[in-house]
């Protein structure tokens, strides 16, 4: 589960005066490539909202099925059948946000041979330590990605298991056992990329300021920014209650 939002990177706006004769200067060519960047990223922010229905559904319907006896096992095994969808198209989800997340970091790419022409040394030093946040950001992803889909293989294999009549106590619990370890790893990871990209976009604000770009700072996407945070972390504490809560309810549902 990603048991919260991503954060993405702001959009911000600049108003850029070329000279005819010289072409655009080193600054307002990153300027483009950034921004360029920022757009091939709607993809992977269009995702979010998609992704945390998909896993609230399917906590919802293994909720419903932990609190199934055997005598109702057909029921189980359609209700896993249905969380199974669920799980696939969550990882095709996750497809989609990698593919937009690295066309955004091939793009972004571009902006590295143009520091050294950049005016200013503070442009320059502002340049670099964007680099080395913007890469940072995408390291994070990449493992947020690998976290993430390590835990819907072990919901899949947790979906199946239910399909399975002589399914124990013993592996239950330690299939939820886990699926709750991996639940926490995405969570770290999440936070560590939601921390990184706030990250890199001060320090892209920062760059505009040091290439002295007139920049026209987006409010609206700030607060939209804030309040992506915010949800991320109380989903975050809310999923985690439920998880604990979820294997005591498989222990006394067994017992029972």
């Amino acid at each position: 589960m990603r048991l919260g939002k991503l954060i993405s990177v702001l959009v911000l706006s600049a108003v850029l005066l070329t000279a005819c004769n010289n072409g655009p200067s080193a600054a307002e060519q990153m300027y483009d490539h950034l921004e360029q960047a920022v757009t091939l990223e709607d993809t992977f922010k269009d995702q979010q909202d998609p992704l945390v229905q998909l896993e609230q559904q399917e906590t919802e319907l293994y909720n419903e099925i932990i609190n199934l006896g055997m005598k109702e096992f057909e029921k189980i095994e359609e209700l896993s059948q249905e969380a199974l969808e669920i799980v696939k198209k969550r990882q095709e989800k996750l497809e989609v946000e990698k593919e937009s997340i690295e066309s955004a970091k091939e793009e972004f790419d571009n902006v590295k041979p143009l520091i050294e022409d950049l005016e200013s040394e503070e442009a320059k030093e502002k340049a670099n330590e964007l680099v080395e946040a913007f890469n940072k950001r995408f390291d994070a992803y990449q493992e947020l990605y690998k976290a993430y889909e390590k835990s819907n293989e072990l919901d899949k294999e947790l979906y199946n298991m239910f399909q399975d009549k002589e399914l124990t106590q013993e592996k239950l619990e330690e299939q939820v056992d886990k699926i709750n370890k991996s639940y926490e790893a995405v969570i770290e990871k999440n936070e560590s990329f939601n921390k990184l990209t706030k990250e890199y976009n001060d320090l892209k604000r920062e760059f505009y300021e040091a290439a002295e770009l007139n920049i026209d700072f987006d409010e609206s996407s700030e607060e939209d920014q804030t309040d992506s945070s915010g949800d991320s972390s109380s989903e975050e504490d809310g999923s985690s209650e439920t998880n604990e809560e979820q294997s005591e309810e498989d222990q006394n549902n067994d017992e029972e």
